[in-house]
């Protein structure tokens, strides 16, 4: 049987990807790939759990920032801090978890490794905010810990430097996880291969 796949969303929280004031220049375009990921993935949970009673074959891991007052916007509980996607309640919604974090790398919180460990993950599919921050850092951390990795190209995106675009950064975060061993593909490709395969999948060689 092929391995279990976890899908990591990291960081699409309102201040980063929904506040015209702080949002990331890109955040319509990563919101909307976010939508269409999802949205297929929990259609393939949906048929292969209540219509061809398998297991869904994957989980859903929303990984959450926070910070004091005092440090940024992502205060616990306030709009800003919350999450834009809402994980699925109840055993009959399939498998979704929230992690919570203070540094860049989601694997700093070992609740994230025990989870994906209980449930026999070996490969987790990443996208969200930002590249070259939580969503890169979060890719080494996965790496480190010896999960197979997929970064979706496409959705995942940062604020512009000084001598940098967005999609700049984003390549070449893209082109250091790819020299540790990680999978990149285009969002699109990923999905169109779920949709035909009936299956959370990846990585993708």
């Amino acid at each position: 049987m092929p391995s279990k796949t976890a899908i990591l969303v990291v960081d699409i929280q309102n201040s980063l990807a929904t506040d015209p004031g702080t949002k990331i220049p890109h955040a319509a375009r990563v919101c909307e790939a976010g939508t269409s990921i999802l949205q297929v993935a929990r259609q393939i949970r949906d048929t292969r759990v209540r219509e061809h009673s398998l297991a869904p074959g994957f989980i859903t891991v929303f990984v959450q920032h926070q910070e004091s007052p005092e440090e940024g916007l992502l205060v616990f509980g306030t709009d800003p801090w919350s999450l834009v996607f809402k994980p699925r309640q109840g055993l009959e919604n399939g498998e979704d978890f929230v992690v919570a974090k203070s540094v860049r790398n989601a694997f700093s919180n070992p609740v994230l490794e025990q989870i994906l460990r209980e449930h026999g993950v070996e490969e987790l599919v990443i996208f969200g905010i930002q590249s070259e921050c939580c969503v890169e850092a979060t890719c080494h951390g996965a790496i480190d810990a010896g999960f197979a990795i997929t970064l979706l190209s496409g959705a995942h995106s940062t604020y512009p430097e000084p001598e940098a675009r967005p999609e700049e950064i984003e390549a070449q975060v893209e082109a250091r996880v790819r020299a540790r061993g990680a999978t990149v593909v285009r969002w699109e490709d990923a999905v169109e291969v779920w949709e035909k395969k009936g299956q959370v999948l990846g990585p993708y060689q």
